[in-house]
């Protein structure tokens, strides 16, 4: 059964699906079709735990200006230095955890996902081959934590909460886990991946 989730997702991943957005659970709200979209990705790393498959996320500094204190996958946006956007995922997770690509399988990509900061991030599914000495970037990343993978796949732990944001009440997935509050665009992305799962 440990192995059947990434199996699973390994499926997941090789059929194209849907864009997903910040805004999808909120009605009312409409997106300009012109609008310009900045590229970006995030690394999504699973390790082999103890118990089964874990998920590496971040919780972010409280110092930054945007987004302060909320659970991330390590990323950014994408340089002209990168050559894709898997090389993108790969450079934000070595400079903010310290995840040589050297330790990494590469499973795939989800469709992109559209931020309310208007980027376009695209997830990188990737299996860690080892465990990794964490270095979180200073002034960045407050924790490095892990959650189960089983747990954050599993439609029953999510939950629809809103809350009102620039004029307007914002509905968004969230999946909490123990003292971590997990929502907004990584469960958003999280939700797509659980709902791309094919059936046991």
């Amino acid at each position: 059964m440990v192995s059947d989730l990434i199996a699973r997702t390994r499926v997941a991943l090789a059929q194209a699906g849907d864009a997903s957005s910040d805004f999808d659970l909120s009605t009312g709200v409409t997106l300009a079709p012109g609008r310009k979209l900045r590229p970006a990705a995030v690394l999504v790393p699973i390790i082999l735990g103890r118990d089964g498959y874990e998920l590496i996320l971040t919780k972010r500094s409280s110092a930054l200006k945007h987004h302060p204190g909320q659970i991330a996958f390590p990323g950014g946006k994408h340089d002209e230095g990168d050559t894709d956007l898997i090389a993108t995922a790969l450079r934000e997770a070595r400079e903010e955890i310290g995840l040589p690509a050297t330790n990494l399988e590469i499973l795939g990509t989800f469709a992109p996902h559209e931020t309310v900061t208007s980027f376009s991030m695209t997830p990188v599914v990737a299996l860690l081959k080892r465990d990794f000495d964490v270095v979180p970037e200073a002034g960045e990343v407050a924790e490095v934590f892990r959650v189960p993978l089983a747990y954050v796949l599993n439609t029953a732990n999510y939950v629809v909460e809103s809350r009102h944001w620039r004029g307007q009440q914002r509905s968004y997935y969230a999946v909490p886990y123990g003292p971590y509050y997990i929502w907004g665009a990584t469960a958003r992305i999280l939700r797509a991946w659980t709902d791309r799962l094919p059936p046991l």
